[in-house]
């Protein structure tokens, strides 16, 4: 490896082990962390050019960070984008991508299909300053054309959604979006590069919440943005240098370990999901299972041809409510109870309850989210394991 390597003749499961990594004169194999602050310069006039911006190098770590770095071409690389920002967290990247691109005035689509806090960021706080956002139905491509305005900045959306596991076209939408002069905004968290490229299908701008599957242990909390190099320097960046939604160097440097090993994973992950999904169908009690690798799953044939493989996300309808998915939840002695996901351990939660808990009963409604729906993020144990410790509820 050497510093002039081109990544891009390598495949995505070589660049996510060794891209990104400039190795130091102590020459280290394994990506080192800049636990630093700050950096020293060797002259008053090189730190007058680097604050300039008319010479490259490290400033501050709120926004230049060897370990960060890497974390940010790696994964640029593996979804085929130009640059990547690191954040603190997934909505962190979320807010950074507004508050770069709106301005009073502005308009917004966005799928009424995307976690909670989303909704409540573009409703409850990008609307206090000026942002008018519409919500509309992710897999209605006609809605989402009617509802653009001439002030229209961006479409958004998650693909897969969160919690019912559809799936938008997304390259219909990126031709309506640039048919508008519009940008279009893809939250890939459920799918990460290996299952799906949308800037290869047409969209602008990528987001993901490395705190789930990037990380896949559950241990750090962090996001990203990738897109053009031009979006990046002149809309997201400023904010970044400005507003401090900053990585830490220590959590970048568990992501780029999770990266290294996000292939294998996913396709574990996708493996089981799919075998449990098929399983769920055949259990009493269940309404309907909600899992796009099903022939059931209306875009069964749009995923097939967007994605690489399902995902790891599967949820389910309980034909009891609330009351029995709680009481589902409830029995189970090994699944974790917890909102996240992405995990290696198997998490099973309440959407109406927790992610969307927060959300008015008559949104949730529209947004398809019903009492007795459940999701499970399928992990790495046993199969047999997983399944027998739904049994216990069901």
């Amino acid at each position: 490896m050497t510093d002039n390597t081109n990544w891009n003749d390598y495949t995505l499961e070589t660049q996510a082990i060794r891209a990104g990594h400039k190795r130091t004169h102590e020459d280290e194999h394994s990506i080192p962390i800049f636990a630093t602050s700050s950096y020293v310069f060797k002259s008053a006039e090189e730190a007058a050019l680097r604050f300039t911006g008319q010479k490259p190098g490290n400033i501050y770590s709120r926004f230049t960070n060897p370990t960060v770095n890497a974390f940010q071409e790696r994964l640029a690389l593996m979804e085929k984008g130009e640059r990547c920002l690191a954040f603190s967290s997934g909505m962190a990247a979320i807010m950074a991508v507004g508050m770069g691109l709106l301005k009073a005035g502005d308009h917004v689509v966005c799928s009424r299909g995307v976690f909670g806090n989303t909704v409540l960021m573009f409703q409850n706080y990008f609307g206090k300053f000026g942002v008018e956002t519409d919500f509309v139905d992710l897999i209605d491509t006609a809605a989402w054309e009617a509802a653009i305005k001439p002030n229209t900045r961006f479409l958004f959306l998650e693909t897969p959604s969160n919690p019912l596991i559809e799936i938008a076209d997304i390259s219909a939408l990126a031709d309506i979006a640039h048919k508008h002069n519009a940008l279009l905004v893809v939250d890939n968290c459920f799918c990460t590069p290996v299952l799906q490229k949308p800037l290869e299908l047409g969209a602008d701008i990528v987001i993901h919440s490395a705190t789930k599957y990037i990380d896949g242990q559950g241990r750090c909390v962090g996001g990203a943005v990738v897109a053009s190099e031009e979006v990046i320097e002149k809309q997201i960046y400023p904010y970044l240098r400005t507003g401090g939604a900053t990585m830490s160097p220590f959590n970048a440097w568990v992501f780029l370990s999770g990266l290294e090993t996000l292939a294998i994973r996913m396709k574990a992950h996708c493996d089981s999901a799919f075998e449990l999904a098929l399983w769920m169908e055949q259990q009493a009690g269940v309404a309907k299972v909600h899992y796009p690798g099903l022939a059931s799953h209306a875009q069964h044939e749009l995923a097939k041809r967007q994605q690489s493989h399902f995902g790891g996300v599967v949820s389910f309808e309980l034909t009891g409510g609330k009351e029995h998915a709680w009481k589902l939840i409830d029995a189970t002695e090994m699944l974790s109870i917890t909102a996240n996901l992405g995990d290696v351990k198997t998490t099973i939660t309440h959407p109406a309850t927790t992610t969307h808990g927060r959300l008015l009963p008559e949104v949730r409604a529209a947004a398809g989210i019903k009492d007795g729906l459940v999701r499970i993020s399928v992990g790495l144990e046993n199969l047999e394991d997983i399944k027998k410790d739904i049994l216990r509820g069901l």
